[in-house]
């Protein structure tokens, strides 16, 4: 503290009721306390304060040490007894104890009035800082907690990492510099793994092997996905399965790349019939498409590329089979529903459409497979447009049967099929009426329920008897 050069000059005549102002503005507590420590008087310089203390709560008359908790009393000893020096005392923290609520932190000096022993104790409310202090440590322990969570990870990454017996390299997407390689890479490609780090990915294999990784990395960064490539190794006699996928990771894009011997990628070598089989489904004129539960592509044959105006299997991976189907939201539904409950579905009827704009008349055939953990369903899926006959299709000509009313089912719209049905049943009961009656128009016509010119409209509307002008047979 730096006091005042010549305080009795400038302030020897000052009015104790301007000190008390003085003082009760400048502090946000003071207090007067006699040479008992008793308190005498009480001022708050700050609402705020007064109201946390209970500001109808008296203290006067109290001694100093009962208002505090029970390990501020030697603080406020402590203030009282430095009070005595020529200088103020030390500021020192107490507390003050309130009922229900938290404690309320003050900071006191103590300077001595030099008349009988009195004190007048300053204080400043400490809460702000306290608030503070406790978002401070709690902020600590979260990032403590933080950087353990982090910690314990990334041994457990480590030590997945090491012991994996796949080979993994982690690629910086910008250069293709390996950042990190763990042992199993370097044993399939015959280095020593700290020796990869750093290197140019892929540096050391063939002039063939380097193209096809190239270009695998160049359609993993453009779509985030590619079929896996396999390469040989220089002085290796087995073939690897090279896989990557791409992420982020502060700001950067880096590659995961997974290297396996060709052999562990199917667990063994497909028999020839299995080879065969899959080489059919490739090359069947039905479409065929695998998909997920959910319905999202998982597999596609050519036929499927062609109806869907596709040129690779990749613009259909991960899109859900919805996407091409005739009702988007109905028909998927319908088939993941019935295959979820019955396991199979067969000739489901509904259209095709392409991604520029051709549609197909298609039947659907499909079926759910447990592979492993992961339930998959296979649709077979064939253009039945060209046999459709000239009844089925929307047009002026009336449908000959019920059933083939209900094949239209998927391709017209329900007010189209009432109008349809109820043609179908007007005709069919104005046929049998004319049977019944032997072609008598006019015994049809109360047999129906309808006057004589109604039949004839009906007559020439579906085209039926013979309409001459000497019509009315007997």
């Amino acid at each position: 503290m730096i006091p005042f050069k010549a305080p009795k000059k400038w302030l020897g005549a000052l009015d104790a009721d301007v000190a008390a102002r003085f003082i009760a503005t400048a502090a946000d507590v003071a207090l007067v306390i006699d040479g008992r420590g008793t308190v005498r008087d009480v001022a708050f310089g700050s609402d705020d304060l007064a109201g946390a203390l209970g500001g109808s709560v008296d203290w006067s008359g109290r001694p100093w040490i009962e208002t505090v908790t029970t390990e501020s009393r030697p603080k406020v000893e402590s203030l009282l007894r430095d009070s005595a020096g020529p200088a103020p005392s030390r500021w020192r923290q107490v507390n003050h104890p309130m009922p229900g609520v938290a404690d309320v932190p003050v900071i006191y000096a103590a300077v001595d009035l030099q008349r009988d022993g009195r004190v007048i104790a300053v204080g400043r409310d400490l809460r702000a800082v306290a608030a503070l202090q406790q978002r401070l440590v709690d902020a600590q322990q979260a990032i403590e907690r933080d950087y353990w969570r982090l910690r314990h990870a990334e041994t457990r990454y480590r030590l997945l990492f090491q012991t994996a017996s796949e080979g993994v390299l982690v690629v910086d997407a910008a250069s293709l510099k390996v950042i990190e390689a763990n042992p199993a890479a370097g044993r399939l490609l015959g280095e020593a793994a700290r020796r990869l780090v750093g290197r140019t990915f892929p540096e050391g294999l063939d002039a063939a092997a380097g193209r096809a990784l190239e270009a695998m990395l160049a359609a993993v960064r453009a779509a985030g996905r590619a079929d896996e490539t396999r390469i040989r190794v220089p002085g290796t006699a087995a073939d690897l399965a090279v896989s990557a996928s791409l992420f982020r990771q502060e700001e950067a894009s880096l590659f995961l790349v997974r290297l396996l011997p060709a052999a562990a990628t199917a667990g063994a070598v497909l028999p020839d019939t299995q080879a065969r089989l899959l080489d059919v489904v490739e090359q069947a004129p039905d479409a065929i498409v695998v998909t997920d539960s959910e319905g999202r592509v998982l597999s596609a044959n050519r036929a499927f590329r062609d109806l869907a105006q596709l040129a690779t299997e990749e613009q259909a991976r991960g899109d859900s089979l919805d996407r091409w189907l005739g009702r988007p939201g109905v028909d998927l539904n319908v088939l993941l529903s019935n295959l979820r409950q019955h396991g199979s579905v067969r000739l489901f009827a509904t259209t095709l459409r392409g991604e520029v704009g051709a549609t197909a008349d298609v039947e659907i055939s499909a079926v759910a497979v447990q592979n492993a953990e992961q339930r998959c369903y296979g649709f077979s899926i064939r253009n039945v447009g060209r046999r459709l006959s000239p009844d089925l299709r929307v047009g002026r000509d009336l449908p000959r049967s019920v059933e083939q009313l209900t094949e239209l089912v998927g391709r017209v719209a329900l007010k189209d099929l009432v109008r349809e049905a109820t043609d179908l049943i007007e005709r069919l009961c104005i046929e049998a009426a004319l049977d019944l009656t032997g072609d008598n128009r006019a015994s049809a016509a109360e047999m129906l329920g309808l006057s004589r010119q109604s039949l004839y409209v009906k007559l020439r509307r579906y085209g039926l008897g013979d309409l001459a002008p000497e019509a009315d047979k007997r």
